[in-house]
């Protein structure tokens, strides 16, 4: 698989973020949060700042027939912090290794549906960058790592597959007790970019955490997040819209697929989009404790037809007292 030029459509159903503003010829995004710099140097080097800091965006490019586009230079990105704008300290389109917690639902009503989302997680590993360290986390009215707390690497599809084989479907859905747990063990991952994708048939109906704790904490973390509604028509208990909120908050995608194929390509279109995606950082402005609106803007030729995606800002450090 080439990292560069883009990557066609399949047959999946993504429901993409509201349109942002445009400016002629430019389309907004927005950014990420604070990392170490000597993170990020591992798996990004193309970088220039004295500061020990860099706010970092994960940016999605796609063109109007919805495919990604990965050739873009860095002179065509600005970048701006609460309207102000902040000099480039890196860019990267190389296709970086990530962290990734695939959370999956297996409460009692995902009894028929777990072969596939076994299928489809599968075929996600088969199409990440073989480095990515995955985590699987799995959740009824409990949350338990499959993996006991270990690694896996996508390019070891045995182990992977042996941790999703534990997967006993029974109970209720504690989902955001689930998201909270997928959140603390990608906090303490080896790869500076981290994502989740979540697959669940239905809303929550025994968590301690709530909604607003799940969001709260997304906000302060550089995780993007992908989720997957399995819906079954008129069973109760469903939130897409909850589903949805999740994807807009992290810069994210909400998908919604009807059967097996789709399910299948869902997972394949969101391993490609993590590697067909750019690294943008710059130093922070401020070190204000504040949440922080970023714009990405683009120009060039083709600026029009593009579209732009990354979650919509992120909360600066501290200074020290």
């Amino acid at each position: 698989m080439g990292r560069r030029g883009s990557w066609d459509k399949r047959d999946w159903r993504a429901e993409s973020l509201p349109a942002l503003p445009a400016f002629p010829a430019l389309f907004l995004a927005a950014a990420l949060c604070v990392f170490p710099l000597e993170a990020l140097a591992q798996d990004l080097p193309t970088f220039q700042a004295s500061s020990s800091e860099l706010v970092v965006l994960p940016v999605v490019v796609t063109n109007r027939d919805d495919a990604y586009v990965a050739d873009l230079a860095a002179n065509q990105f600005a970048v701006y912090d609460n309207g102000r704008r902040q000099q480039v300290s890196l860019f990267s389109n190389a296709d970086t290794p990530v962290s990734a917690a695939v959370v999956i639902d297996d409460s009692g009503s995902m009894r028929n549906k777990l072969g596939q989302v076994i299928a489809a997680t599968l075929a996600f590993a088969r199409s990440s960058n073989p480095d990515d360290e995955l985590f699987v986390i799995e959740f009824n009215e409990r949350v338990r790592d499959a993996a006991g707390e270990g690694t896996l690497t996508a390019r070891d599809p045995h182990a992977l597959e042996a941790a999703l084989r534990t997967l006993k479907p029974a109970g209720q859905t504690a989902l955001y007790d689930a998201l909270m747990v997928g959140l603390d063990r990608l906090e303490r991952a080896a790869r500076p970019r981290k994502v989740v994708v979540l697959m669940s048939d239905g809303g929550d109906n025994a968590s301690r955490a709530g909604l607003e704790d799940v969001l709260a904490r997304a906000r302060r973390s550089n995780v993007t997040i992908y989720a997957i509604g399995l819906y079954d028509q008129g069973a109760p208990d469903t939130n897409p819209d909850v589903l949805k909120k999740l994807a807009e908050t992290t810069g994210g995608q909400r998908y919604l697929p009807k059967s097996p194929g789709p399910l299948l390509a869902a997972c394949e279109r969101i391993a490609r989009e993590i590697r067909s995606g750019y690294t943008l950082g710059y130093v922070p402005p401020d070190r204000d404790g504040r949440f922080h609106l970023v714009r990405v803007l683009i120009d060039g030729p083709n600026a029009r037809q593009l579209r732009v995606r990354t979650r919509p800002g992120y909360f600066a450090a501290r200074a020290p007292e």
